[in-house]
């Protein structure tokens, strides 16, 4: 006999991650492969993080600061918001996690969210064993706030919206949001989930968290130093959140949750411009690159406000991810976000970008060879 595992536990389904490179090279023996597949910065690392990080090795043997003091003054100094309003988390997964933590508790409590969209918001509800309400995208892959505004009972706690979404690449307009809000009562803490924040912010209407927050509505942001920044393997997020939520999260979240490397890295990062600016310009240059070349072998992408683009390219996508591995290319099949005939591509650098078009050129205009 052994102690039971909770039933709603072993009912969520395990993340899956993309392949990676390594295991690739072993099972097929190649010698190059590029990885598309989970969104990191093809420019590597912030070079002031990498400095900073070198500079704190022989302060190893220390436990990190669990106030988080330094990173959260560099965050509050460059956005505006008080430090009481910032939490850190070990990505901005775990906040997420902890937003579940601290609200969900009752089989009846319930949590709204987009479909397809990022997993973890389904897991942490999966976790609390309450409802968890899916809302599909509308037609054009965006979310339909409307519908979601329509799912909200008296049980609603929570409701998720990434912004820029994963895996769509699409946004919501501020004045959407606005009127999303207008129908939302206050008791319902909305998340939003600005991932991709850098990415998108130059887009006409794209709404920030801040304003919201600020002015004392119900409504957290969170962020994340994996993208843009290119600190993924650090594992460093943050959260904007009304003040009174962050004592809550403080109580709930574990002890020295950001490490010393991280807290580090994220201060020299945040004020890296030139390495976003960087970023962004290979982004956008590579964005044009993998839209052009899906859209001619007869692709739809819907616009992206992200460093990946959502193709669908009109036939089963899971033999087409298998013939791009085979030449040594990682995408995401689409049929682990329940749309069978999409690829997720990321962009990579421009050599990388161009292997990837050759590729699905190939794979597309040879189907007998999938």
């Amino acid at each position: 006999m052994h102690t039971p595992v909770r039933p709603n536990v072993l009912n969520m389904v395990p993340y899956s991650p993309g392949k990676p490179i390594e295991e690739v090279k072993r099972e097929l023996g190649l010698e190059t492969v590029i990885k598309l597949a989970s969104n990191e910065n093809p420019m590597g690392p912030s070079p002031r993080a990498m400095e900073a990080i070198r500079g704190a090795v022989a302060d190893l043997n220390l436990y990190p600061d669990g106030a988080g003091y330094g990173l959260k003054h560099a965050i509050s100094k460059r956005f505006g918001v008080p430090a009481y309003s910032i939490v850190l988390g070990n990505g901005s997964d775990e906040i997420i996690q902890n937003i579940g933590l601290i609200f969900l508790g009752n089989p009846t409590d319930e949590v709204i969210a987009a479909t397809p969209s990022f997993s973890r918001y389904e897991a942490v509800a999966r976790l609390a064993d309450c409802k968890i309400v899916n809302v599909p995208l509308n037609n054009g892959l965006r979310h339909d706030l409307k519908a979601m505004a329509a799912a909200v009972t008296s049980n609603t706690k929570l409701i998720f919206i990434a912004n820029p979404n994963n895996p769509t690449g699409t946004i919501v307009t501020k004045t959407e949001f606005d009127a999303f809000m207008a129908d939302v009562p206050d008791s319902v803490t909305v998340i939003l989930d600005e991932a991709y924040y850098e990415f998108a912010c130059q887009a006409p209407d794209y709404l920030s968290s801040i304003p919201y927050i600020l002015a004392g509505r119900n409504v957290v942001g969170l962020r994340t130093f994996s993208k843009a920044y290119g600190l993924a393997g650090l594992r460093v997020g943050y959260g904007f959140v009304p003040s009174w939520i962050e004592d809550p999260i403080n109580r709930a979240r574990l002890t020295f949750n950001v490490n010393n490397l991280a807290q580090l890295a994220g201060v020299a990062a945040l004020a890296d411009d030139d390495h976003v600016r960087r970023t962004m310009a290979n982004n956008a240059k590579g964005l044009d690159i993998l839209v052009k070349g899906l859209q001619e072998e007869g692709a739809t992408v819907p616009p992206s406000h992200t460093n990946f683009v959502f193709a669908d390219i009109h036939r089963q996508a899971r033999p087409v991810f298998d013939a791009l591995l085979r030449k040594g290319i990682i995408v995401r099949p689409g049929d682990i976000f329940g749309t069978p005939t999409y690829l997720r591509i990321t962009v990579g650098t421009e050599a990388e970008n161009h292997a990837f078009v050759e590729a699905f050129r190939s794979v597309m205009r040879e189907p007998a060879k999938i």
